[in-house]
């Protein structure tokens, strides 16, 4: 029988699985509530498998991982969460879990599940890691992701693409598995070229001659960056990229994972620089085209900290005064010195909304997410404009987009129970009563579990 440890801080789940592991006499299971516990418990006691819930208060899974893996414990790890995004996956992964599961609602099938996996990372330990089954857990890793994704292993061969990136592109799985010479670039771009995937380990400027906006970088990291493709039809779109290195145990590079998404709707206003065009990535990761040196009189006033002045008297107008007009002339005062504030973009496109100023409201709010790509306040602030337009309107297109940019934001964000309920609204305005149960349902859980992260905007440090 095999022994496993437990750890989630719900005790309902524990006490459904440790009878279920009574009953089936094929693991004996030990649970703890919390991941400081655990670690209190490992040097006293030794287990065939660990599973660890990712979503836990002072220590989260990855967390403990990393403490497990850093003290030189190989015992074998599942991580067990209610939130499948491919970031948390990634991290699994490199930090050295063996698998990862997605919490359902049928408590005996996750359990047979989880029984298989124990079973699997056990032998795997004992006879190794082969190739076959790192490809297996790639794959299970880009599935697990509810975002269009696929990866490529080093010889550049497709390992995995999963059912959302057959629905971005309407084309089947089972058509690049195992294809290469970048042939996986045609439903993206009409013909084959490097995607972001295969430059993540490219200069600055190879990515840009490739024809991508590079939003942000970071070592060992994401690269996350923005290019124009052209459909199957002919017609053209904007997409929204994200690569990743995965590493084995040992630090060695195995596969590359990327996830897309089509922003043409919501960021239709990004304009991507030719191969000529002078570009600067500065260190906020955001491409700014012009080079132009500020006026003297903008140095000074940088300097004497005018921009905040401004902003802060725009931010008490907008708050406290409700005086939309008035604040809107203090935040532009501020953007006429620095037009590269994304928080004082973000406010201004709020007060225009208050005043009923759609249009002027989505150009600010696209540039402050234009200035800080994966700012959540920022996002979800787009994101209910889009709505509010969409209801208002009855346009299906506005509110596909705010779905879109909801998304972003639970990426960023998972425990942020007002970004779940927005995205069950909009699906519900547009007559999909099933997935938008699934989200109302989703902030049900977070409220529940008492796990609300909120959204605490810039502007409140000055109030």
């Amino acid at each position: 029988m095999l022994s496993v440890l437990l750890i989630d801080d719900e005790p309902a789940l524990l006490d459904v699985l440790k009878l279920f592991s009574e009953r089936s006499h094929e693991m004996s299971v030990h649970t703890t509530q919390s991941a400081k516990e655990a670690l209190e418990i490992l040097p006293e006691k030794t287990f065939d498998a660990i599973i660890v819930d990712y979503d836990m208060p002072e220590i989260n899974g990855i967390e403990f991982l990393k403490i497990l893996r850093s003290e030189g414990d190989t015992t074998p790890v599942i991580i067990f969460t209610g939130v499948g995004h491919e970031r948390t996956a990634i991290e699994a992964i490199n930090q050295g879990a063996n698998f990862f599961l997605k919490k359902g609602e049928d408590p005996q099938m996750q359990f047979r599940e989880l029984v298989n996996m124990v079973k699997k990372a056990v032998e795997m330990t004992y006879h190794g890691k082969n190739l076959g089954t790192t490809k297996r857990v790639i794959s299970d890793m880009i599935n697990f992701s509810s975002d269009p994704g696929f990866a490529i292993d080093r010889e550049g061969k497709i390992v995995a693409w999963n059912t959302s990136m057959e629905q971005l592109t309407d084309t089947a799985a089972s058509e690049m598995l195992g294809k290469n010479d970048y042939i996986y670039a045609e439903p993206f771009f009409g013909t084959r070229k490097k995607m972001l995937a295969n430059l993540i380990f490219e200069p600055d400027d190879e990515i840009k001659r490739q024809m991508y906006m590079i939003v942000s970088r970071v070592a060992k990291g994401p690269l996350i960056a923005v290019t124009k493709g052209i459909k199957r039809d002919g017609s053209e779109w904007t997409l929204w990229a994200k690569a990743m290195p995965l590493y084995d145990g040992q630090g060695n590079f195995i596969a590359a994972v990327e996830t897309v998404r089509d922003v043409t709707a919501t960021f239709k206003d990004i304009v991507i620089p030719d191969e000529a065009q002078e570009t600067g990535v500065h260190t906020a990761g955001v491409v700014s085209p012009q080079s132009a040196k500020p006026a003297v009189k903008g140095i000074f006033d940088k300097i004497l900290g005018k921009t905040t002045s401004y902003y802060k008297e725009g931010v008490i107008l907008f708050i406290r005064e409700k005086s939309y007009p008035e604040a809107i002339v203090a935040f532009n005062k501020a953007l006429e010195i620095d037009d590269k504030l994304p928080h004082v973009w973000n406010d201004l496109g709020l007060c225009y909304r208050e005043m009923g100023d759609n249009k002027n409201s989505l150009k600010s709010l696209l540039r402050a997410v234009e200035l800080a790509p994966e700012n959540p306040e920022f996002l979800f602030n787009l994101g209910e404009t889009l709505e509010m337009i969409g209801v208002l309107y009855m346009s299906n297109k506005y509110l596909d987009s705010a779905i879109q940019t909801f998304k972003m934001v639970a990426n960023v964000m998972p425990n942020n129970a007002n970004t779940w309920n927005h995205i069950g609204i909009c699906y519900k305005e547009l007559g999909k009563p099933e997935e938008s149960k699934f989200y109302f349902d989703r902030a049900r859980d977070i409220h529940i579990w008492k796990k609300d992260t909120p959204i605490i905007p810039r502007r409140n440090e000055f109030l």
